[in-house]
């Protein structure tokens, strides 16, 4: 899976000390996903459906400065995914190496903190009050550690865990979620700056997140929750035993929680939990079972820990389909009674409305009969849960009628795309849930919707209460290939090793074609399989059907005319009270604002790098409302890779505003 987490959390103060209460009108967005409820919605409404068309660049701030270039063990992981926050008439962002204060009307640097030996977190940061002992902190991560600053000066407030900072056993990346005196994280497999490693792809062991709760003031601990189930803990039944007879749940890695910020339920003083996978990913003969709490959207008890409810979106995982966002709550009416619900997505294809309070469908889910597996040892699950609504949000299927037509792309993309299904007597999709096929001397190869990247990812969803639409982007990318015999497996190993692992062929593996002109020259290389590539989609929650739905991106280096395919995205989307749905994440570079009633587009313009960021709104001290978007990826290595040298780069958060 890409990314791997698990959840943590710490104390606050008191409501009646909140600084923030003065800011009730909505100018702020405080934190990642602006509320607790994970919707994404701004209340302000100066940037609106009749003058968003008249949008500028108002400012910008670049992470790369002179003398400084940002490196780090995984280059697309330095700055790329940040969010930054606004609370009290100041910006707070993580920065690579530092984490700054900004004039949020021109990006003027009020101060700036250098972090030692490792990098700040690529995704976010968290503003708490304070209370009458401890000034108001700005809380983030970084390397293994959690730290806090004081957010008035920088300097680091000595007053939080040791010093200023509190050990994680196991890290995380993303922006800490606060909630009266709780401080909710998830966990990664590495830290800000380290290496990106994702261990469960292949291993059955390693690191074990689980999820903790601490006190913001202090540092200590105040409760754990096992994604993995102890003997007697409800959910362990649910695993069987491994090849030697042992208890399969235990020593095993994966089951984190790595969404870049969580949801709370104020009301009811919920936390819910998007739990991933468990290692190994791809093959689970040694855990039989449904696997819980694996690809589980788990509610807790805020301030203990206990488990409330829980609905497992995915049966015993195959496919590293995990599920990286936290959900986004919404109230609606449903045939005349008012229902609390929450919307889950995740890289399956499928949005899971449900009641937050008991966790049950809004709108039920059949438990499918799907696809087997053939891998020897593999007992895959029997029927998966798929919701009667929404519809899938992504291609979840394939078959040789979708492959494209010279209609879609070009003649010539169109014969390769043929020529690739036919050398091997084409590709196996067993529908919904299909597991990767045993590499035997005459199977073909499997070609799973979505793939790894989904479907949606951690962009997650936004929601418009007053239109009671969900908002999410997703794009079809499949994963192909086979599971094949471990040649580094030996029986009873210790390290995890399974004896198979997933493969897949040479040039085959996300079923694109390259075209070239007749000098050769690379034209383009474009899915195989017929558009929309990419999807921005209203879901109206009330009655689980799609209000609308577009493509979201272009390619340009398509012919004139079938530029409009929607195309690979990674990031969120936000919504306003002005009627709108801001969103970049597509890799045509382009930042848009949609009419969030329709689905038209109202705004595009192109950005200098890739936006893999959800974007941010607020109204600066003399009355303006702003939109930002961080715009830093691409150009450099992938994950894993040395950083690239060069000049200072571009990199960094554009402003917009109103002339």
């Amino acid at each position: 899976m890409r990314f791997t987490r698990t959840l943590l959390v710490a104390a606050a103060i008191t409501p009646s000390l909140f600084a923030q209460a003065k800011k009730d009108n909505g100018a702020d967005w405080p934190m990642f996903n602006r509320d607790l409820a994970g919707t994404r919605y701004s209340p302000l409404t100066q940037i609106n459906t009749a003058n968003v068309q008249r949008l500028t660049k108002a400012w910008t701030y670049r992470f790369n400065r002179e003398g400084k270039q940002i490196r780090g063990d995984s280059p697309s992981e330095l700055y790329q995914e940040i969010t930054p926050i606004v609370v009290n008439d100041v910006m707070y962002l993580p920065a690579g190496d530092r984490v700054v204060a900004l004039e949020p009307e021109t990006g003027k640097e009020l101060w700036t903190y250098e972090v030692q030996g490792a990098l700040a977190s690529f995704r976010g940061v968290a503003y708490w009050h304070g209370d009458r002992n401890n000034p108001p902190r700005i809380i983030f991560t970084t390397g293994h550690k959690m730290m806090a600053l004081n957010a008035k000066t920088g300097k680091i407030d000595p007053g939080f865990g040791k010093e200023g900072s509190v050990e994680l056993t196991v890290p995380y990346d993303g922006a800490p979620t606060i909630y009266k005196n709780m401080l909710l994280i998830g966990t990664n497999f590495y830290g800000p700056g380290g290496r990106h490693v994702a261990p469960q792809l292949d291993l059955a062991v390693g690191q074990i997140p689980e999820s903790h709760g601490y006190d913001v003031r202090t540092g200590k601990e105040l409760w754990t929750f096992h994604t993995f189930p102890k003997p007697g803990e409800p959910g362990h039944e649910t695993w069987g035993k491994d090849f030697e007879g042992n208890d399969s749940s235990q020593n095993r890695t994966g089951n984190n929680v790595w969404a870049f910020a969580l949801t709370v339920d104020e009301e009811h003083g919920i936390v819910y939990e998007p739990v991933s996978g468990p290692g190994a990913n791809y093959y689970g003969g040694d855990r039989p079972g449904a696997n819980l709490f694996g690809n589980t959207t788990v509610a807790l008890d805020v301030e203990t820990g206990k488990m409330k409810w829980y609905f497992q979106n995915v049966r015993h995982e195959l496919w590293d389909y995990n599920l990286p966002p936290a959900p986004g709550l919404i109230d609606i009416t449903v045939n005349g009674k008012k229902i609390q619900a929450l919307a889950q997505v995740g890289k399956s294809g499928y949005m899971y409305i449900l009641d937050r309070v008991t966790g049950k469908p809004v709108f039920g889910v059949v438990e499918t009969p799907v696809a087997k597996s053939d891998v020897p040892g593999e007992v895959s699950f029997p029927t998966q849960p798929i919701p009667v609504k929404p519809p899938p949000i992504s291609r979840v299927s394939f078959t040789r009628d979708d492959i494209v037509t010279a209609a879609d792309t070009t003649p010539e993309h169109a014969k390769a795309c043929q020529d690739l299904w036919d050398r091997f007597g084409g590709l196996y999709n067993g529908g919904p849930f299909t597991p990767f096929p045993f590499h035997s001397e005459n199977a073909k190869p499997g070609i799973i919707f979505p793939g790894t990247t989904g479907g949606a990812n951690w962009g997650g969803t936004a929601t418009d209460p007053k239109l009671g639409y969900i908002f999410v982007n997703t794009h079809d990318s499949p994963l192909v290939g086979w599971m094949e015999k471990n040649p580094k497996y030996t029986p009873g190993n210790k390290d995890g090793i399974e004896p198979y692992i997933h493969t897949s062929p040479q040039g085959l593996g996300g079923f694109n074609a390259q075209v070239r002109d007749a000098g050769g020259r690379l034209i383009g290389s474009w899915p195989c399989y017929k558009p929309p590539w990419g999807r921005l989609i209203a879901v109206n929650a009330s009655t689980g059907d799609f209000a609308w739905e577009v493509p979201l991106g272009i390619t340009e280096s398509l012919p004139e005319g079938k530029q409009n395919t929607g195309v690979s995205n990674l990031a969120g989307p936000i919504a306003t009270a002005g009627g709108l749905v801001f969103v970049g994440a597509t890799n045509d570079n382009r930042f848009r604002a949609f009419d969030s009633k329709t689905g038209k587009e109202l705004w595009v313009t192109k950005l200098d790098y890739t936006a893999t960021a959800v974007p941010m709104t607020f109204q600066g001290k003399n009355g303006k409302q702003y939109v930002a978007i961080v715009a830093a990826a691409g150009g450099g290595g992938g994950r894993g890779a040395p950083a690239p040298a060069g000049p200072v780069s571009g990199q960094g958060l554009v402003v917009f505003a109103l002339p």
